[in-house]
């Protein structure tokens, strides 16, 4: 390994603006068990498919209909 690396010629990570960040959110059991029984079908992390799933409906500019009584 060198003392010293030149970082001269270095560029930025062109998917930066990509990267995920780190949330805390709060979800309901049945949620949660709902989307690890998807994960253990598919063999994809649960958190994966819930942010697949949360990524396909503002792609798709899907809205709740909420109608409070």
């Amino acid at each position: 390994m060198r003392d010293e690396y030149d970082f001269s010629k270095a560029r930025k990570n062109p998917y930066a603006s990509q990267l995920k960040k780190s949330i805390t959110i709060r979800l309901d059991e049945d949620s949660v068990t709902y989307f690890k029984g998807i994960s253990e079908e598919v063999g994809i992390p649960y958190q994966t498919l819930i942010n697949l799933y949360l990524r396909d409906c503002a792609t798709s500019h899907r809205k709740l209909n909420l109608q409070w009584k």
